[in-house]
């Protein structure tokens, strides 16, 4: 099979690194790629939403099967581009991405459903979301969502009127993330555990991928901004079979029927953002994609060949697909550039990568790299993660720090905490 990636960030790479392993695949593409898929793949100079030339590239080398990691070529309509043309592609349709693609859909969509979520209100203008976080009638603290896509970083939880009030200036009135902000979701703030919860699904079938937990804030003990994320444990320490169960009867599969039954059927990777409070799971978010870098723990653990599985999902029937799964924990690390989540200091040489490609347990997944006079550099926020498994979390977690001590470049931050809440939920007393 040919084979062509859409991305350049830790998740294709991760996805890079799992295809290549297939042999099934004669050969794979990745566009535009980064410096870590460029060993492994043969890079395509085509941004990310030019999804007419990547339609075409597609079409030119005939491609058995394109997958696309990213949430913006979903929300522009490449899957519905490629089968236009009668290509294969492992993404779900424009209409079924709104899911991601509009958080006020989403939460509409969910009423009509009847799916666990937070109270929450739409405010369609900047004087009606000043009113709103004055009057404030879910208390504080209180989240305030950008209604478009916004790289993971459109969501602020306000401790009081001053912090939702600069959320609201930033979004619609200084437009940090564009035609995002121009309507605001306000939600009540959940306490309790998030949980990653991702499944296949061809429209009708679904199969569920390993649990994982995110880690949003960039600093240790969840402080500091959200940000698209800086490490994952996998698997969730806080995640029962009874839950399991329930995320997926109440949640997942009537999300999945309920998109079907509004003409939008989904076919692609469900990302379900989870808060498990005393209530029970309720959703936070939505997306239409794997994770980033939710992807990079579930593929070291995934024994699979991963290619039938986009296959059955691109043709809508899974079949009797069922997935084999490492017991090894995994953990990943993210190292991102001076500067992020904000204003990111570039160019920075990244050394030490060649001290870690001999670990087997290790794997290094490039996200904003790039080659430049035979060195690699950073060409972005968050840069690298390092990937390791282990025979148990504790083995996991010192495996993925021992590689973030073999690499470094100026600027290089990351927390140090990856994985401590997981391991002291484990270690508590029944």
């Amino acid at each position: 099979m040919k084979i062509l990636i859409v991305g350049n960030g830790g998740r294709e790479h991760a996805l890079a690194w799992k295809i290549r392993q297939s042999p099934l695949v004669s050969e794979l593409y990745c566009a535009p790629g980064n410096a870590g898929m460029a060993g492994i793949a043969d890079i395509v100079p085509i941004e990310t939403s030019s999804i007419v030339e990547l339609a075409d590239f597609a079409q030119t080398i005939g491609a058995d099967l394109t997958v696309v990691g990213p949430e913006l070529p979903m929300v522009l309509g490449i899957a519905d581009e490629f089968q236009r043309r009668g290509l294969t592609i492992f993404c779900p349709s424009r209409a079924a991405a709104e899911l991601e693609g509009s958080k006020v859909f989403a939460r509409e969509f969910m009423t009509r459903h009847n799916i666990p979520s937070p109270k929450f209100a739409v405010c369609p203008s900047k004087e009606s979301a000043e009113a709103f976080v004055k009057k404030a009638p879910f208390g504080y603290p209180l989240v305030v969502k950008a209604d478009g896509l916004a790289s993971g970083k459109g969501t602020f939880v306000a401790s009081d009127l001053a912090e939702a009030a600069d959320a609201v200036a930033e979004l619609m009135e200084d437009k940090k993330f564009g035609t995002a902000g121009n309507k605001l979701v306000m939600e009540e703030f959940l306490p309790g555990d998030e949980v990653s919860f991702l499944v296949f699904s061809d429209g009708t079938r679904v199969v569920p991928m390993v649990s994982v937990q995110d880690h949003k804030r960039m600093l240790d003990d969840d402080k500091g901004p959200n940000t698209g994320g800086m490490g994952t444990v996998s698997p969730s320490t806080h995640l029962s079979v009874e839950m399991h169960k329930q995320i997926m009867h109440e949640i997942v599969l009537p999300t999945i029927a309920g998109m079907a039954a509004e003409g939008r059927k989904y076919q692609g990777v469900l990302y379900v953002g989870l808060m498990i409070t005393e209530q029970g799971p309720k959703v936070l978010e939505f997306n239409a994609r794997f994770g980033d870098p939710e992807t990079q723990v579930i593929v070291a653990r995934m024994k699979s060949d991963i290619v039938p599985i986009l296959k059955g999902v691109a043709a809508g029937d899974l079949g009797a697909v069922k997935i084999e799964w490492a017991k090894d924990p995994a953990v990943c690390v993210v190292l991102a550039a001076k500067g992020y989540p904000d204003e990111v200091v570039t160019g920075a040489e990244i050394r030490g990568l060649d001290d870690v490609q001999g670990e087997s347990d290790i794997v290094v997944y490039h996200a904003a790299t790039a080659l430049r006079d035979g060195k690699t550099v950073t060409v972005g926020g968050r840069v690298l993660g390092v990937t390791a498994l282990g025979c148990n979390l504790d083995a996991a977690i010192t495996r993925a720090y021992d590689g973030v001590a073999k690499v470094n470049f100026d600027g290089m931050h990351y927390r140090r905490d990856i994985g401590k809440k997981a391991l002291a939920r484990l270690h508590a007393p029944r």
